[in-house]
């Protein structure tokens, strides 16, 4: 095997192992929520923890921590999209199968794509066949069959996920004043404005963060939300766009929605009907067709999670 031939293996293994880890946020969550922990104090303790392994991290490698006065205000509004795009698929989990949740998060590229347009930037006619056959499969899902309706509330919640994810890529393959962070720097900002704002919501509902938070389990799911979906796909995610780039470690993410279905139905016994299914299928391949078309945005659909 040569050189070449090993980086391209290690970056195909890589963005699997990205897609797939990133995809395990309901195997750790679900328990956390079957448990009693809000959402907020979920979130609290699994962005501090991510953000101290960023920091170590970052520490190790000798990376900077320095940013200018004048990028704080975007490492703000960062953070805040980062943080609503956590919270809106968390809370989702209550209403809709997680499987479902994630699927409907995975078609951040549409959003991408359609938020383009309004900024004058217009996708070539396979985008819109991508987003018209998205359009579909979302219908499709919609649909309750074998008895199974869906919370429209849950899919909205998620949808808006993917939204505040869009945005959140937008920012970040836009902006000049900020193209000299690195990925781990933003990460760690973000986490840390993120830890700011789910200790503020959890506080302002009164009572002891701490309190029900006792046992094994519980502290076991935390530490798992932080390294498994949060560092070992992030890391695994830069791995993976340096050996093959940024589009075909996106098209690897479906490995995301397909790893949260499998876990949401062998572990949790959640509903997996036809119209799931069917919708599912057709929204990722919509979406593996839009991002595998090489176009001359396609940075604007990595991840960055």
């Amino acid at each position: 095997m040569t050189a070449g031939t090993r980086n391209t293996a290690i970056g195909y293994g890589a963005g699997i192992i990205a897609g797939m880890s990133y995809g395990t946020n309901p195997l750790f969550a679900r328990p956390l929520l079957d448990h009693g922990v809000t959402v907020p104090t979920m979130l609290f303790f699994r962005y501090v923890m991510a953000m101290a392994f960023m920091a170590l991290l970052m520490l190790f490698r000798g990376e900077s921590f320095r940013v200018r006065k004048d990028q704080i205000p975007y490492m703000i509004l960062l953070g805040l999209l980062f943080s609503m795009s956590s919270i809106l698929l968390f809370v989702s989990y209550e209403y809709i199968p997680s499987g479902l949740a994630t699927t409907l998060v995975y078609l951040y590229p549409v959003f991408t794509a359609l938020i383009m347009v309004l900024l004058k930037e217009y996708p070539d006619w396979k985008v819109w066949l991508s987003i018209l056959v998205t359009f579909t499969g979302v219908v499709i899902l919609c649909m309750p069959s074998s008895g199974v309706v869906l919370d429209t509330l849950g899919m909205l919640l998620a949808a808006a996920s993917a939204l505040s994810y869009a945005l959140y890529l937008i920012i970040i393959g836009r902006s000049r004043r900020i193209s000299d962070i690195s990925a781990h720097t933003m990460t760690f900002y973000s986490l840390g404005v993120g830890s700011v704002i789910f200790f503020s919501l959890r506080m302002s509902a009164g009572g002891n963060m701490l309190e029900g938070l006792s046992g094994f389990s519980v502290w076991s799911n935390f530490i798992g939300l932080a390294l498994v979906p949060t560092m070992i796909s992030l890391l695994s995610l830069s791995l993976s766009t340096k050996r093959i780039g940024a589009t075909k470690t996106s098209v690897l993410g479906v490995f995301e929605p397909l790893t949260a279905i499998f876990i949401g139905t062998a572990v949790f016994g959640e509903p997996l009907t036809s119209n799931i299914v069917a919708g599912a299928l057709i929204c990722i391949c919509a979406v593996v067709f839009m991002v595998a078309n090489p176009r001359r945005h396609a940075a604007a659909f990595s991840s960055h999670r």
